[in-house]
């Protein structure tokens, strides 16, 4: 599988974490990291066997906020979920998308930080998509700050 790499991110550590809905689009974006030398932190579920999102979701995000990591990619079975706890952490500014242009503008206009997506929602070559033009696309600023900044204010 071929994706059009626009630039290359280099030198930051992106987390990727997931539940047990999420490990086959988790592995799929984890060989689009290293076919495209991304260092990644790897915090998901291993197999199949049950595990709780809203913890996978807080050792991805605490990661995020202390610096550890740039930004993160969550997937559950919806992405609905890990979402709802990603956003509970202070800092986090989580989006589930699901289609391209969600993905790009959610960089572009909110900051998102972090990127989750529902393993039983999109297939594997989707997910590397969105993955892709998610960790390529920079924030615009301007009139995106000033809204970001009243988020963060209602936030605190």
């Amino acid at each position: 599988m071929e994706f059009n790499i626009l630039r290359r991110v280099d030198k930051i550590m992106i987390g990727i974490g997931n539940d047990h809905a999420g490990i086959e689009i988790k592995n799929a974006i984890i060989e689009y990291f290293k076919e495209n030398g991304i260092e990644y932190k790897d915090y998901g579920c291993m197999s199949g066997e049950k595990c709780d999102y809203p913890q996978k979701a807080k050792e991805v995000c605490d990661d995020v906020v202390n610096g550890v990591l740039e930004k993160a990619i969550l997937i559950c079975g919806t992405g609905i979920g890990i979402s709802i706890a990603a956003n509970k952490v202070k800092g986090i500014r989580a989006a589930c998308c699901s289609d391209y242009y969600s993905a790009k503008l959610t960089r572009q206009h909110n900051d998102a930080n972090v990127l989750c997506m529902g393993g039983r929602v999109v297939g594997s070559g989707l997910a590397i998509e969105l993955a892709d033009v998610f960790l390529k696309t920079e924030f615009l600023g301007g009139r995106h700050k000033r809204r970001v900044d009243m988020i963060t204010d209602m936030e605190n």
